[in-house]
């Protein structure tokens, strides 16, 4: 019986990756995470699926003494582009993620971890995942999570060139992820979870204006991936030891603001009803107007699944998941 151990697995694709691997009867899954109170449901995103072990993250260190684990999946992070504690960031997203890198260096067991695309900045050098060293240099992030996430991506491909790597190490640089067991994460959810109560009710859906005139209104654009899509990298990863690197992990299609409230509203089987807003004032100087994953690297690595189209993973959510009075997998 192999163990696998999950961090954040209590969260939006952490816990996705959990209900994936769960179904595995051969396979003991352990979560490490913060549930914090019962109100915010994050328990819930995990109360279907038969997990081993849980470990809070201040107990983590001591829980890996003498452990027989096959791999480490580390999701666990500050995810908020917004967060205002820099200390915050470091210790848990560059600190905590050296810590485990270093451990199944040591003890031979491979390494799978979250990076992100907000690595890119304002994508003006677009979005290529060329990891080697000078590429990465040359990356400019916005804020301090993009920031963090780059560091380790650095400090990762750095300890495997001198051949200090565990045997599998992977990295993945999600795109922007919805789906499914992300109502904790308040405003940092997706924007179809954030629309999703209007589109039911059929009522007005709100999204920004374009600043550029060659766009339209609601023309920004970004490349959406169904979470599922996403655990079933992370779980084609753990079956394929031979694969390591960090890959962008998007659809390489970009789609517009408009297509994805077009696409909730045909999955409610309601009207469109769209008005475009302002933007807060500032956010106009540095919107992103493009974000587009290129995925050679990944399919050159052996991944051959399709992902879902942007309305195949909108219906599948809306109609699984947020119509429903259990909107959890």
């Amino acid at each position: 019986m192999s163990t696998v151990l999950v961090t954040g697995g209590a969260g939006f694709i952490g816990s996705n990756i959990v209900a994936e691997l769960t179904a595995d009867s051969g396979l003991d899954v352990v979560v490490c995470d913060r549930l914090r109170g019962a109100a915010l449901g994050k328990w819930r995103n995990l109360a279907k699926h038969p997990i081993t072990d849980f470990v809070q993250p201040e107990d983590l260190r001591a829980w890996l003494d003498g452990r027989d684990l096959e791999a480490v999946i580390h999701m666990g992070a500050v995810s908020s582009t917004t967060e205002p504690d820099a200390d915050k960031i470091i210790t848990n997203n560059f600190n905590l993620s050296r810590l485990l890198f270093a451990w199944c260096a040591g003890h031979d067991r491979r390494f799978i971890f979250a990076s992100s695309a907000a690595t890119y900045g304002d994508g003006a050098g677009g979005f290529d995942d060329d990891s080697h060293p000078e590429a990465l240099a040359d990356l400019r992030p916005l804020n301090a999570y993009g920031w963090s996430k780059n560091l380790f991506d650095r400090w990762a491909v750095r300890r495997a060139a001198r051949g200090q790597a565990p045997p599998q190490w992977a990295g993945l640089k999600f795109f922007n992820v919805y789906g499914p067991n992300e109502g904790h994460k308040g405003e940092m959810r997706s924007v179809i979870a954030k629309i999703w109560p209007d589109v039911a009710a059929g009522r007005t859906v709100r999204l920004f204006k374009s600043y550029r005139s060659e766009i339209p209104d609601g023309g920004q654009k970004r490349d959406f991936v169904y979470v599922r899509d996403a655990a079933n990298v992370a779980a084609w990863l753990l079956a394929h030891s031979e694969v390591s690197g960090i890959f962008n992990l998007g659809t390489g299609a970009a789609r517009t603001f408009h297509d994805l409230a077009l696409a909730a509203f045909q999955a409610a089987g309601q009207a469109p009803n769209i008005v475009f807003v302002d933007m807060p004032d500032g956010l106009d100087r540095q919107y992103q107007y493009f974000t587009e994953a290129r995925m050679e690297r990944l399919r050159a690595a052996g991944y051959e699944a399709p992902f879902a189209t942007l309305e195949e993973g909108v219906t599948d959510y809306v109609q699984t998941y947020l119509a429903t009075p259990d909107p959890y997998r």
